[in-house]
């Protein structure tokens, strides 16, 4: 059955705690699949003093009429049948879970219906409404006193078990949010946070390991967020992680527009493989702020070296984002997030993303071969390398300051090598 689902786009403005309609946006379905998208940014927005794009790339400003997606064939699939701005406010994996749980469905809804239930905590400045004047969705964030609770939900979905009434409040609080393992967004402090929850299956201790990987590349000195354990009285504790797409402002908060790569580089999600750390640089370059380019550029090569040396490999297009900034008028790379390593035994080791002329090998120098395009000179590049590889290798200090157990750092032992194994020495 083909249907024709329609929505109201709205945007919050920086440092609005409202939010103003910015268009149309029309979805063409076939029962779960996805045909088409349409969108068409309002008369009066287009108008705005302060109107932004709300992506660069598909839905360029100005423009009052309707713009149709029709990306290049760049995968056998065909064209992109979605706007990457809107899939990136949608629940991936984890929050579509939740979602077909509160509607005790086990089969794929249609888009517009993760859509449509993302609720208020969905990922950056968007929200989604029947009408223009349809009220903002009202949500009561849930605290730290909830944690233990939304964990336990958050084990009964991983069960398929459907989730009793006392336990509903993981629906407000985790459908918006992406990725495969669970998660919810808590308030604490007059902040937003990210709460990411250790499972029983789970072979480690996955979010005190990844707290401690994040602490190891602050260390290493690239942009991470506020992070924090948290002791649910269990043995493994749960991490959080400051959102940098909500600020306090005033009793609310205000949003920040977020774009993923994977939406800066119209890029279908099964093309991420055949992309490059090189091609996000470009999209920094094209994209991003003049007075923050240079930064942004080291950053990012600091990130690959960062993820090669503790085998990251799951440095994925999703997982790397911008954010607006209107202070500098342009885009920003995003704080660090969704860091874990990936234990092997293997030597040749690669990324999700290409690193150099070699493609996805994890070496480090790989990655000196396209070190220009990151706008570093090759002293700088190296010295660069050295600091992050001086850190990465007292990681086992870092480890077990966080807490992590021996039988924990035994077993990231096999993901983490030294710098010399990764090519230190043949720089």
């Amino acid at each position: 059955m083909i249907s024709n689902t329609g929505f109201v786009v709205f945007i919050h403005p920086e440092q609005a705690t409202t939010a103003i309609p910015a268009g149309r946006l029309t979805l063409l379905e076939q029962d779960a699949e996805l045909l088409q998208s349409s969108f068409g940014y309002g008369r009066q927005y287009v108008e705005r003093q302060n109107r932004l794009a709300l992506d660069p790339l598909t839905l360029a400003l100005p423009g009052d009429g309707p713009a149709v997606l029709r990306a290049p064939p760049i995968t056998p699939q065909g064209p992109l049948p979605e706007f990457g701005v809107f899939r990136d406010a949608t629940p991936d994996r984890w929050g579509r879970r939740l979602i077909e749980n509160k509607l005790q469905r086990l089969d794929p809804l249609a888009e517009s219906v993760y859509l449509l239930h993302g609720g208020a905590n969905r990922t950056g400045a968007l929200d989604f409404r029947d009408d223009p004047t349809s009220p903002a969705p009202v949500n009561e964030l849930a605290q730290l006193l909830d944690l233990g609770y939304l964990k336990e939900a958050a084990e009964r979905v991983e069960a398929g078990e459907i989730i009793p009434a006392r336990l509903e409040k993981i629906f407000d609080a985790g459908s918006s949010m992406g990725g495969a393992r669970p998660k919810a967004v808590i308030e604490a402090d007059e902040r937003q946070w990210l709460a990411k929850f250790p499972m029983p299956g789970d072979a480690f201790s996955m979010p005190q390991v990844e707290y401690a990987t994040l602490m190891l590349a602050r260390e290493a000195g690239l942009q991470v967020p506020p992070l924090r354990l948290e002791d649910i009285g269990e043995k493994r504790p749960v991490m959080l992680i400051e959102r940098f797409d909500r600020i306090r402002a005033g009793d609310g908060y205000s949003r920040r527009h977020f774009l993923s790569a994977l939406t800066l580089l119209a890029r279908h999600e099964s093309d991420s493989p055949n992309t490059s750390y090189a091609d996000i640089a470009e999209a920094i370059a094209t994209h991003c702020a003049a007075d923050t380019i240079k930064a942004d550029l080291a950053e990012l090569f600091g990130r690959m070296v960062f993820n090669i040396l503790v085998h990251n490999n799951d440095d994925h297009l999703r997982n790397h984002g911008f954010i607006w900034d209107g202070a500098t008028g342009g885009w920003r790379l995003s704080p660090l997030y969704d860091v874990v390593p990936a234990a092997t035994h293997a030597k040749t080791r690669h990324l999700h993303l290409g690193v150099g002329h070699q493609g996805r090998l994890a070496t480090l120098p790989n990655a000196m071969t396209q070190h220009g395009v990151f706008g570093l000179t090759r002293p700088q590049a190296i010295d660069l390398i050295e600091q992050i590889a001086a850190v990465v290798r007292e990681w086992k200090n870092t480890f077990e300051t966080a807490g992590v157990d021996g039988q924990d750092i035994d077993h990231i032992s096999h993901a983490i090598r030294s710098p010399r194994d990764a090519g230190l020495n043949a720089l």
